[in-house]
Order: structure tokens, then sequence, then C-alpha cells
């Protein structure tokens, strides 16, 4: 899924980052471009750090969201349209009943650009034969100063139901935490309440708004 409010006013940007899941890249507030250099935007993780491609667990294994999954990310989150609007975007605009194979394509298109330019790395989670997606895994930017990163996930209602949401919070975090290269992480909607991390992203994009001394 790929939420983008680049480009809306600064007003809009922030009532949306304040209600909406914050995916670092696409929920930061607009910046001018010369207040943005190269030596501003650290990397998202070290050069030498080797992402991830495939991680193999009990009962699931993780693989880069793109093009070669389309069709079993679209069939799970279409399976659970209602579940993923309450539970995950907390927002009607995805999944909704109307996204098309095209729509689907270009967002995988996007989340394999995203990944390949180590800007921000989103993951199926899949039965271990590849021919069922479970859920999806994503690790972003954090939007809030403090955190070195946003890991948010969902499954989808059947597996919910059974309990896997549970296990994958638990699995992931074990995982991000003992693999990755993060100080600290943000789970919004597990370890942090949605309404503190909706104030935390709102008040920073504040922050950089604010006209300076």
């Amino acid at each position: 899924m790929n939420l983008n409010i680049m480009g809306a006013s600064l007003p809009a940007a922030i009532l949306l980052m304040a209600g909406q899941p914050a995916f670092a890249e696409e929920m930061s507030a607009p910046v001018p471009i010369a207040a943005v250099g190269p030596q501003q935007q650290p990397p998202f993780v070290p050069a030498d750090f080797n992402v991830p491609t495939l991680v193999e667990a009990a009962g699931f294994k993780l693989v880069p969201l793109g093009p070669e999954v389309v069709n079993v990310d679209f069939d799970a989150y279409m399976s659970s349209i209602e579940h993923l609007q309450g539970t995950f975007s907390r927002s009607t605009g995805w999944p909704h009943k109307d996204i098309s194979a095209a729509d689907a394509m270009r967002d995988m298109e996007g989340e394999q650009a995203r990944f390949s330019s180590r800007r921000s790395f989103a993951y199926a989670v899949l039965t271990p034969d590849g021919s069922r997606e479970r859920g999806s895994v994503y690790v972003s930017p954090s939007p809030v100063p403090g955190y070195d990163a946003v890991v948010r996930m969902w499954v989808t209602k059947a597996e919910y139901d059974a309990g896997f949401d549970a296990e994958l919070y638990r699995w992931a975090s074990d995982w991000v935490g003992k693999e990755w290269p993060f100080q600290k992480v943000a789970y919004p909607g597990r370890a942090i309440d949605w309404a503190s991390w909706d104030a935390m992203v709102a008040a920073n994009a504040v922050s950089k708004t604010a006209p300076s001394e």
C-alpha cells in the first residue's frame, strides 16, 4: 500500500499525518527544496547493510513486495477490506472494492522502487510454498524524531482470527531488533497507541513549519 500526501497544503498534510498511518517518506510534510540538501538526508540504512530479501521462519517466509507477488498480495488484502480499513489503514481509502489489477501493479512497482533505492522496505508474508499471502510487514523511516524506524504490519482477517497477528508482531519485533541497524523502533498501534503516535507525528509536522528565531 502506498499513501501519499506530497503536494498537499501544509494544514491538510498535518491533518492527514495525524489521522492516517505514517509511512515515513509518503507521510512527510512538504519541505522547501532549498532547505533540503544531501548532507541533511542521511540514508535510512547504512550503505554496507545487507537488506534481507528472503527470511524464512516457522510457518511463513518474507520476500520483498513487488510485481512477482502482485496476485497473492491483491487476493490477500481484497479478502479483508473492512478488517484492514479498521485495523491498519484506519481509512476507507485502502483497501477498497474498486482497486483494479492495474492499480495493484502500480502499487507493487512503487514498493519495488522504494526497496531498490533503500528508501523503505515492504515485505509480503507468504506461506512457505509461496502460494498465499498471510500479511505484510513495512520497515520505513520515522517521521518522529528519536525513532530510527517505523515498523507496521497487517494480516488478513482469517489470519487475525487464527491468532497470527500477535505471532507476527512478536516475531517481527525480535527480527528487527536483532537483524536491523536501528537503536529505537516505533510500532504504532502496538507498542505505541495510535492517539499518542498521531499526536507526535502532527507535533513534528508543526515544528518543521514554525519560523526560526
